[in-house]
């Protein structure tokens, strides 16, 4: 550990310099991302969502979406285009409340990225708070478990290389193995 802030790690040649809250946050974000259920709270009646055809085709295309974002949808197909689908359930957590707007948002950002795992940004907002609370501060005095546990974890993720703050979790110091070049072919200079 470096300053109380910083793990030095080695791969191969490859050696890292490595935030400590960068990187446990990084993994902690993801492992509440795929592991947290959203909850949500049925309506007492389902609200009209007033989306124009092409968006209402593109929500009954990624229901599955939705769901996850904790929006459930009720479709009427017999009623005329605009108005088949009406929003059930909307998602809730602590003092994070979400409505019709949200679900405009969240059309929006698949309207961009057709196929994509689209997460409303104020969701990716409340686990990205969620774990920085819970990530090891810099400051922190780790022992030798902890920091190789912070770099297993960092190794599993794919992309690893900010927090959700876009804090950088770790920055490539140096190729051991050209430092051991540069040293031997200065010996081999300074030798007569």
């Amino acid at each position: 550990q470096f300053n109380l802030g910083f793990i030095i790690a080695r791969a191969g040649d490859d050696l890292f310099i490595i935030d400590q809250h960068a990187a446990d946050e990084k993994y902690n974000f993801e492992t509440l991302q795929h592991s947290t259920q959203i909850h949500t709270q049925r309506l007492i009646a389902p609200l009209p969502l007033q989306l124009t055809a092409a968006d209402e085709l593109l929500v009954m295309e990624h229901m599955r979406q939705f769901k996850v974002n904790g929006f459930e949808m009720v479709a009427d197909a017999d009623a005329p285009a605009t108005a088949r689908l009406r929003l059930a359930t909307v998602p809730f957590s602590k003092g994070t409340t979400f409505s019709v707007s949200d679900v405009h948002e969240l059309v929006a950002l698949l309207s961009e990225a057709p196929g994509s795992d689209a997460r409303l940004p104020r969701l990716r907002d409340m686990f990205a708070s969620r774990a920085c609370r819970k990530s090891v501060m810099i400051g922190t005095a780790l022992d030798a478990a902890k920091m190789t546990s912070i770099v297993r974890s960092l190794a599993t993720l794919e992309p690893r290389w900010n927090c959700p703050h876009g804090r950088p979790t770790l920055r490539h110091l140096l190729d051991l193995s050209a430092l051991q070049a540069s040293f031997d072919a200065r010996k081999m200079a300074d030798t007569p």
